[in-house]
């Protein structure tokens, strides 16, 4: 049985990993501190409802499209941010073949893609466009799309020697990806 934990103190990753005060709450763990993560809006949840149908349509193996997956970034006190979609490398998707979690740790592979879609709220924006694109750089991922709604835009971080690359959908705009060229989706299909 896992132990009790007091949701206001700071945390270790090993004592996140082990915490489960509340299962039907989903959290985020930020220099150590448990970030209650509200329930999704139906909008954002058909954004990456559609998502995960098309790249399963592009022959994306289902193994390797995750919903609920969480990653573990790096930073001066444990951090664990929980992505709306996660597409894992074949490497990663290896390494965590039979895990009781799924969580990529810092010892893993990070995955090809990540995707937040932005939900409303300043604290929202500032988490999807500054924080976690800093936390995402330097966990080395490929590509970190940023669907945002409410400003009608879907914007495509690239890795590139070190730094990520931006480039920015609107409208009727192709989204487009270095890591998955065959990308035949428009901003306005996207966000419905």
């Amino acid at each position: 049985m896992k132990k009790k934990t007091n949701t206001s103190q700071s945390l270790t990753l090993q004592e996140y990993l082990n915490f489960d005060d509340h299962p039907e709450t989903r959290y985020e763990l930020v220099s150590g501190k448990l970030i209650t993560m509200p329930p999704e809006s139906d909008r954002n949840q058909r954004i990456v409802s559609l998502l995960f149908a098309y790249f399963l349509q592009l022959g994306m193996p289902s193994y390797r499209v995750r919903i609920g997956a969480e990653i573990v970034v790096s930073g001066t006190r444990a951090t664990v941010r929980l992505p709306d979609l996660m597409v894992l490398s074949p490497e990663l998707k290896i390494v965590l073949q039979g895990a009781v979690r799924s969580t990529v740790t810092i010892d893993m592979p990070p995955p090809q893609l990540v995707v937040e879609i932005v939900s409303p709220g300043k604290s929202n924006e500032d988490r999807d466009y500054r924080y976690k694109r800093s936390e995402y750089a330097a966990r080395g991922i490929n590509e970190y799309w940023i669907v945002d709604p409410l400003q009608e835009k879907v914007t495509v971080l690239t890795w590139a020697a070190g730094l990520y690359e931006e480039q920015v959908f609107r409208a009727d705009k192709q989204v487009g990806s270095q890591g998955f060229s065959n990308l035949n989706l428009s901003v306005k299909e996207l966000l419905g």
